[in-house]
């Protein structure tokens, strides 16, 4: 499983971070290390500590780093140079917090280091999704299944649930939701069937961030594989509140 390093110039910030981030994903089986701040009271990084970290973090699949500002990314950098053993490191261009939460995510999930790292750097989408901003040049300007008529060509389980959950699917649910389909034998597409926006993965908790849920809205789900029911339940618990 991919291990995580929060890289920052304050610990109390890292292990906020931290903190929000296992707050919304609770039980993760995923390695989180902090390389942050000089002491508990001084701002810096130290690029020793940095390494000292991706060695405890690493459990053989790689691990990605998660920086704040500018002197974090070098070192974060001089730190590959310092390891004594070689190590499938990724530094990360995502936001720090997002990010983390993101990442987290995937990586509980069981995503490669590419995919966790991709899960990462788009962890603004939903923000930017959610104030009508356009996505960044390069990036996806809507999901590869965007705009066919069934999410999936012949699901073995769909359903279309009213969202009564009193957040909907923001923050907390969302990654309720992604955690649990992430842990089936099952792939699971979703769509906003109120406002079209959609259909995403049910895995990738920016791309479902982004499809912007809200109570009362109308959740369509379609799922293949040994647990495309369950999958669909899972959709209904969470949905529904319960």
């Amino acid at each position: 499983m991919i291990g995580l390093v929060v890289v920052s110039h304050s610990r109390s910030l890292a292990r906020a971070a931290v903190a929000l981030a296992t707050e919304l994903l609770p039980a993760q089986p995923v390695r989180v290390e902090i390389a942050a701040g000089l002491d508990d009271h001084t701002l810096g990084t130290d690029a020793v500590a940095v390494a000292d970290a991706i060695t405890a973090a690493d459990t053989g699949d790689g691990v990605l780093l998660l920086m704040d500002l500018g002197s974090a990314v070098l070192s974060a950098e001089t730190a590959l140079d310092l390891l004594d053993t070689p190590h499938d490191v990724r530094l990360c261009a995502g936001p720090l917090v997002e990010g983390l939460v993101a990442a987290l995510a995937a990586a509980g999930g069981g995503g490669d280091l590419a995919a966790v790292a991709r899960e990462a750097e788009s962890a603004l989408d939903a923000k930017r999704a959610q104030l009508g901003a356009p996505p960044p040049p390069g990036g996806p300007a809507a999901d590869d299944h965007a705009g066919s008529d069934t999410l999936i060509g012949r699901p073995q389980a769909d359903a279309v649930f009213e969202v009564t959950n009193e957040h909907g699917l923001h923050a907390r649910p969302a990654a309720e939701l992604v955690s649990a389909l992430g842990a089936l034998d099952a792939e699971v597409l979703l769509r906003n069937a109120t406002t079209g926006a959609g259909p995403v993965p049910g895995n990738s908790l920016t791309r479902v961030l982004t499809l912007g849920v809200l109570p009362g809205h109308r959740l369509e789900v379609a799922a293949t594989g040994p647990e495309a029911a369950l999958a669909i339940e899972q959709v209904r618990a969470v949905t529904s509140g319960h």
